[in-house]
């Protein structure tokens, strides 16, 4: 089995038009078509690295790599010189696509005889190179295998309406673009691609292109949000809404509710490793979280929903063994379609576990509640906190609207908490706020104010800059 056969699958189902970007589009036939001709040329090198932004020319990459059997790697363009080169260096002999090299792959010549595309389900398909929020970015490998097992256990062929329309803004170098890519294929709606993410531009394009389905990342969401003038953002033809990548804070997500009110909302949970989503909020989820009165599942706007087909979740203690119904400890996921490779060595348990190195805890009806990174954890006068449960606080507090909330060095405590906050307010008035809220030992020692937090593109919080930052500043 190969991925190559989704779009294979696509094209026998009629030729319509799959993929649209900077008004071009492709129809299912003409992308399989320069799929076999970007195979030709793929054949022989080690791998295929892509250098570029969303683009027509990402699938016919994408599954011309697959169709000549060789490991697809797209990397993330913006980076320094100097990274692209450390992470290019790991890959000698192979073939590289940069943006000007894209056209050339929808421009070029058919191909002259099919190569014969290898089913080895073992086979790596992609390399997708991990953030690197806490340590250097390592290459996660997806073979075949994971990512079939992603959209054959989850999705259903040609299941969309004939006028359904995906947009895509998360970069291919991401897990979601990825997947976002093969799923709307696979389901039958048309991908409309933006090369680079703006609010106005994405409000625009939803209503131009009149786009059924989107996802977007925390920080584009609350960018979005953020443009909406008025008490309806417009978007009539919108069913639905995924976000997800990073922690969302609850009030952006109370505020999409608000000015999406037509529109499905899914929140979905999933790292590169386990080849994209394994659990999700859906809409009907969301709606009854903001209409019971029960606390309990009021709270599940805060979740991250119920594990998908196919996939199984375990929360454990320290010491290794399953933690009781609510309580907080380390989440373990297992199914097909988790890879949890990297570069030959796999972090799978003899029986099958990913360790996500998140914390995590389920409630009684399986509904998981991810609280942060193990590694992020705060050490304070023996006390494990995670920070997460303090950032959530500081962001109900009006006048807030961005907190990152770390651990420092401490001779006394072992550590001492600071709250990074982006917003308005006085130290005493933020501290008071959080100690009425939770005890004194999760209260933040000090409050430092910034305009912007360091993140990825794709919204998550790069703790490990922000903590040098601060231990430079308090050393």
């Amino acid at each position: 089995m190969n991925i190559s056969m989704i779009l294979e699958m696509a094209a026998s189902a009629g030729d319509r038009v799959v993929v649209t970007a900077e008004g071009r589009s492709l129809t299912a036939a003409r992308l399989l078509d320069l799929a076999r001709a970007a195979a030709e040329r793929f054949l022989g090198h080690p791998a295929v690295l892509y250098l570029g932004a969303n683009h027509l020319a990402y699938p016919v990459a994408l599954f011309g790599a697959a169709s000549a059997g060789v490991p697809f790697v797209p990397l993330n363009y913006r980076l320094g010189d100097e990274q692209l080169t450390r992470l290019r260096a790991r890959h000698p002999g192979a073939l590289e696509l940069r943006p000007e090299d894209l056209d050339d792959l929808l421009d070029g010549p058919d191909a002259t005889v099919p190569v014969a595309v290898p089913q080895d389900p073992d086979a790596v398909a992609v390399l997708i190179y991990t953030s690197g929020t806490t340590a250097a970015p390592k290459a996660a490998v997806l073979r075949h295998r994971h990512l079939l097992a992603y959209v054959l256990n989850t999705l259903e062929f040609g299941s969309a309406e004939p006028a359904d329309a995906a947009l895509v803004t998360v970069p291919p170098y991401h897990i979601a673009g990825l997947t976002n890519l093969l799923s709307n294929l696979y389901t039958g709606r048309r991908i409309v691609y933006l090369a680079a993410f703006d609010a106005a531009r994405w409000l625009e394009t939803v209503r131009r292109e009149r786009i059924t389905h989107t996802m977007v990342v925390p920080t584009m969401l609350a960018r979005v949000v953020a443009a909406v003038a008025g008490a309806d953002a417009g978007t009539p033809t919108l069913r639905s809404l995924a976000y997800g990548g990073a922690r969302t804070p609850r009030a952006v997500v109370e505020r999409a509710l608000e000015v999406f009110p037509g529109t499905g909302f899914v929140n979905a949970y999933g790292l590169t490793e386990t080849a994209s989503s394994i659990a999700v909020l859906g809409p009907e989820d969301h709606r009854a979280a903001v209409a019971s009165g029960e606390e309990a599942v009021r709270d599940r706007l805060g979740s991250v929903g119920r594990a998908l087909p196919g996939v199984e979740i375990q929360i454990r203690t320290a010491d290794g063994t399953q933690a009781a119904t609510g309580e907080t400890g380390l989440v373990f996921v297992r199914g097909d379609q988790i890879s949890g490779e990297y570069g030959g060595t796999s972090a799978l348990d003899t029986q099958g576990w990913f360790p996500t190195r998140d914390l995590g805890r389920l409630d009684a009806d399986g509904y998981l509640f991810v609280e942060g990174r193990a590694d992020d954890t705060i050490i304070r006068g023996g006390e494990n906190i995670a920070p997460a449960e303090i950032e959530d606080v500081l962001l109900a507090l009006p006048g807030i609207v961005d907190a990152a909330v770390v651990g420092v060095a401490d001779p006394e405590w072992g550590q001492r908490i600071v709250a990074v906050v982006v917003g308005e307010g006085e130290p005493a008035e933020i501290r008071a706020w959080v100690r009425a809220r939770l005890r004194s030992s999760k209260t933040p020692d000090t409050v430092v104010f910034r305009t912007e937090l360091p993140k990825t593109e794709t919204g998550k919080l790069l703790r490990r800059t922000l903590l040098a930052e601060l231990e430079s500043t308090h050393a």
